[in-house]
């Protein structure tokens, strides 16, 4: 069946693209580190139980302060006041972190994912990597499912904060060998090796430096969870136990972020071997391991496409059969709100493969925008949507706008691998 192919991206993709590179090119570490001169402070001494939301707290009030002005006065509001404050109560969940207690070690990481989250605090930082680093380690190696879980939201938060230079590098080739033995030891907590999968992918986007090897390792390591979901010899899918599904989805979506750093020649070989079997799971009984299946096979089309226009799945007739059942499913078995999900999702991932239709997303923050216009950059705006949460507006403009830059800049390289390979 003929598709119905626009060839390049139509130009409402080419201004949202030009528009995000004007956002791009304004960002750079100097802004993040200048950023981080308004992280807040706070006072020590108070219980484990209040510490988190009183860090959230300060956090809050301190962010509202920095931009508004006294009427009449025409005067910034001292935020100095709340900054010491604040950044006493980090200081004192840092000491919690090597507490005996796991209880008061717990609360230690929720207070600092909170404030991870909702600041910039590079330069709070910068001088105390180490020791959080090493209290992290301890966590994951030695503390119990939920404490690993915890650690490693606070590993992929760290990594967002120190960012893609040497000081990230520095953590993530610290953190990253626990990360990846906790995601592949089938005996540890599944929310442990979910969190590390996140974790995993988001410290390696960030912060690996340009070496292949740390990419390649950690693809390596996401795809041997998957993999697990994959269908048998005989064709079937295979049975697995209640909560894996989720661990498949939080390693395949992690592995889709970091293929879009991989070279041409990576890219090709990724098309080739699991396409068809992504294809097979979308057969999956699990709604939300379908819908990831779904949107990482329109993020390999997308890859595919960006290095020859005229990529097609050899077998892309059965997949828009596939994908137009569940763009229509009806089946009465499952919940509402999952078929409509799924439905909507669907139709999106089915017009991309026919067409090359991706509806674009605007993405306020203040008086700058991000605008979605590709599959890869919804997997990368998603990616630190689920680690940041609430306070991904907060980061856009430090974090997802250099990240989409990165991603960029390895795509013209792909570009330039493919060229390589052809001549």
């Amino acid at each position: 069946m003929p598709r119905n192919r626009k060839g390049k991206r139509g130009g409402n993709s080419s201004k949202a693209s030009l528009r995000q590179e004007v956002l791009q090119l304004q960002l750079s570490k100097t802004a993040l580190s200048r950023a981080g001169r308004n992280g807040v402070r706070g006072e020590s001494g108070v219980s484990d139980d209040d510490l988190a939301s009183e860090v959230l707290s300060h956090y809050s009030s301190a962010s509202e302060s920095a931009s508004v002005i006294e009427e009449g006065t025409g005067e910034v509001v001292d935020e100095q006041t709340a900054q010491e404050e604040t950044e006493d109560k980090l200081k004192q969940c840092i000491d919690n972190l090597m507490d005996k207690s796991a209880k008061t070690r717990l609360a230690a990481l929720e207070s600092l994912r909170l404030a991870f989250s909702s600041r910039v605090l590079y330069e709070f930082l910068l001088e105390r990597r180490f020791t959080i680093s090493d209290c992290l380690e301890r966590s994951l190696k030695k503390g119990g499912g939920e404490e690993q879980a915890a650690a490693a939201t606070v590993c992929a938060l760290l990594c967002m904060q120190l960012g893609g230079g040497v000081e990230g590098e520095e953590g993530f080739k610290m953190l990253c060998p626990i990360l990846s033995s906790i995601l592949i030891d089938s005996f540890a907590s599944l929310s442990a090796r979910q969190s590390c999968a996140r974790a995993l992918g988001m410290c390696c986007y960030v912060s690996a430096s340009d070496d292949a090897e740390d990419l390649l390792k950690s693809i390596g390591h996401l795809e041997s969870v998957f993999v697990g979901a994959y269908p048998l010899g005989d064709g079937t899918l295979p049975s697995v136990k209640a909560g894996i599904p989720a661990l498949h989805s939080a390693a395949l979506q992690s592995w889709a972020l970091l293929c879009t750093l991989c070279p041409a020649s990576r890219i090709n070989t990724i098309l080739n071997h699991h396409m068809p079997r992504l294809h097979a799971c979308l057969e999956s009984s699990e709604v939300n391991f379908r819908i990831a299946v779904g949107e990482t096979i329109a993020l390999l089309y997308e890859l595919g496409r960006d290095i020859d226009q005229e990529f097609e799945y050899e077998d892309c007739d059965a997949l828009c059969d596939s994908l137009k059942n569940l763009a229509t499913d009806g089946n009465k078995h499952r919940a509402k709100n999952d078929r409509r999900k799924q439905r909507s999702i669907f139709r999106e991932v089915l017009h991309y493969i026919e067409n090359e239709d991706f509806t674009e997303e605007k993405i306020q923050f203040g008086i700058e925008a991000i605008y979605i216009d590709g599959w890869m950059r919804r997997r990368i705006y998603d990616a630190f949507k689920e680690v940041l949460e609430s306070g991904v507006r907060h980061h856009l403009q430090h974090l997802f706008n250099s990240a989409a830059f990165k991603a960029r800049t390895k795509l013209r390289n792909k570009v330039r691998d493919k060229r390589a390979d052809v001549m």
